[in-house]
């Protein structure tokens, strides 16, 4: 059984496998004082852990905040792939971008897997980093002219290295036609940014953790405003917390949140090759091994971890449980070899309208705030590049990717103005929900541990009953936009569909881009 975790540290119920096999990441105190610096960078993930480090190295004296610890949020609920094969695929990337930018994307990504490695290199950090192929490889019924196809475009974009094979030819594993992509490679995340964080502070930086932002302010200075009321003023702002909370409506608009699943299973050590692997059918699948050292005895390990991820969908369009048990199926029935399920969880993406996420200034803002987000399922390569990215805009420097990460760019092609209006369509129809009953008639019927939105009136209540049979009340409104939140019984949160802010089961957030809790709100008799 997964072992139980400081809700502070991470943003669901479900552990991920990265927490039990790494130590525990340092924790700070709260910013208590009013201070200043060169930058403040909002978000103790693996983009915001990279921006204060690369602008420290840089010799920028750097504050960076987290509301709850680091790694609390996505970074914490990843697999972990660093790869230049992209979701969307070349093929679709050269339409929406032309041949230039789908170069630039495959550059980009392929420079963060060699920013990562030398960062692991230069700061000594002990974290399973490791070169390895990748393959991309079809379902059953799948196409092959999909491949080849992506083959051709992969070879435009630059990357001359990827290659069609019959088979991967891996040990465990029968691909089946596939792509292979050299030159990828992983990590342990846990343990990376535990790097990051000493290496940040060893530079003179200085890190807060349960530390709430409320406000950002550009100008001359820029600054930010926590709960408590303290600021930290600065020259620039990087905003790098998954949503940006910062930017109410437009960043909103051009990308929409996804649940998506991952286990970490056990098989005999040397049974399946260490690789990654990805599939093509919508839902998709990604697969990958992290070795273990040791079993929970202190004894050498005789077997692996198989990460399994995937069965995406949009937040509140379905049940996350009946997912997670898909992608169970999916991997007992692909990977025989598995023994024993330790972890299973379910994290958050976001997915932008066109396909590539977003890192520069915020298009809303001064000239001095920057976001990164809209990774794509892509957070380790993207944190990375973006904050690459963003370190050479505050700098001053000239970076080939500035446009093609732009957050106000305008993608005016059909495919990607289709999904901006299926997804701001389907945004709309979720506001209907505040016209509709509830999911159930009373509190009576609602299981002890689970929760349910009640109809009251002209509003909706959102009732938790935890395990003791006692129900806990508050707003079933999203502070964001107003949206009706759904209950999430896999994670035990309160979800928005709209654009994906997260409540804790007494309502208090999680995530944005909401940056306040439910309200308040009883049920009357």
């Amino acid at each position: 059984m997964a072992p139980t975790v400081d809700p502070a540290r991470t943003s669901g119920a479900t552990v991920s496998s990265w927490f039990a096999t790494a130590a525990t990441p340092p924790t700070f105190a709260p910013l208590r004082e009013n201070t200043t610096a060169d930058v403040v960078v909002v978000g103790g993930g693996i983009a915001g852990l990279t921006t204060a480090y690369l602008l420290g190295q840089a010799g920028k004296k750097v504050v960076l905040l987290e509301d709850g610890e680091l790694a609390s949020g996505e970074s914490g609920r990843t697999t972990a792939h660093l790869s230049n094969a992209l979701d969307e695929g070349y093929t679709v990337l050269e339409e929406l971008f032309g041949a230039e930018g789908a170069q630039l994307a495959a550059e980009s990504h392929t420079a963060a897997i060699a920013q990562i490695e030398q960062i692991v290199g230069v700061e000594h950090i002990s974290c399973d980093f490791a070169r390895l192929d990748g393959y991309l490889f079809l379902p059953k019924d799948g196409n092959p002219q999909e491949l080849h196809d992506e083959l051709a475009a992969a070879h435009r974009a630059g990357l001359t290295g990827v290659e069609w094979l019959s088979d991967s030819g891996t040990k465990g594993f029968a691909t089946g036609q596939c792509l292979r992509f050299p030159q990828q490679g992983q990590f342990h995340i846990i343990k990376y940014l535990n790097g990051l964080a000493a290496a940040i502070t060893a530079q003179g930086g200085r890190i807060f953790t349960r530390s709430h932002v409320t406000e950002v302010s550009g100008g001359s200075p820029a600054s930010v405003r926590t709960t408590e009321g303290f600021t930290v003023e600065a020259q620039a702002v990087v905003v790098a917390t998954n949503s940006p909370f910062n930017d109410r409506v437009v960043m909103h608009t051009k990308q929409s949140p996804w649940r998506t699943y991952a286990l970490a299973a056990r098989v005999p050590k040397g049974a399946i090759a260490t690789a990654l692997y990805w599939d093509t059918p919508d839902p998709y699948h990604y697969i990958r091994i992290q070795p273990v050292e040791s079993d929970e005895h202190g004894q050498p390990a005789d077997y692996d971890l198989l990460l399994v991820g995937g069965e995406d969908h949009k937040v509140g369009e379905d049940d996350p449980q009946a997912r997670l048990d898909c992608l169970e199926d999916w991997a007992r029935t692909h990977f025989p070899q598995i023994t024993a399920i330790d972890y299973r969880w379910s994290g958050q993406v976001l997915e932008p309208n066109d396909s590539l996420a977003y890192a520069g200034r915020n298009p809303l803002d001064s000239d001095n705030v920057y976001i990164i987000t809209g990774d794509s399922g892509h957070g380790m390569t993207h944190g990375t590049l973006g904050a690459m990215l963003l370190r050479d805009l505050i700098l001053g420097h000239p970076n080939p990717w500035e446009s093609l990460y732009d957050p106000g760019r305008v993608t005016l092609k059909a495919e990607s103005l289709k999904e901006y209006a299926k997804d701001n369509a389907s945004v709309v129809a979720d506001f209907t929900e505040l016209l509709t009953g509830g999911d159930v008639a009373s509190a009576d019927d609602i299981a002890p541990g689970s929760g349910a939105v009640l109809r009251q009136g002209l509003t909706k209540v959102a009732v938790y009953k935890d395990p003791q049979g006692q129900t806990h009340t508050c707003s079933a409104i999203c502070p964001h936009l107003g949206c009706v939140v759904h209950w999430n019984d896999l994670e035990t949160s309160w979800d928005c569909p709209c654009h994906g802010s997260r409540f804790d089961a007494y309502g208090h957030l999680l995530a944005g881009p909401a940056n306040s809790d439910l309200a308040p709100k009883s049920l009357s008799e």
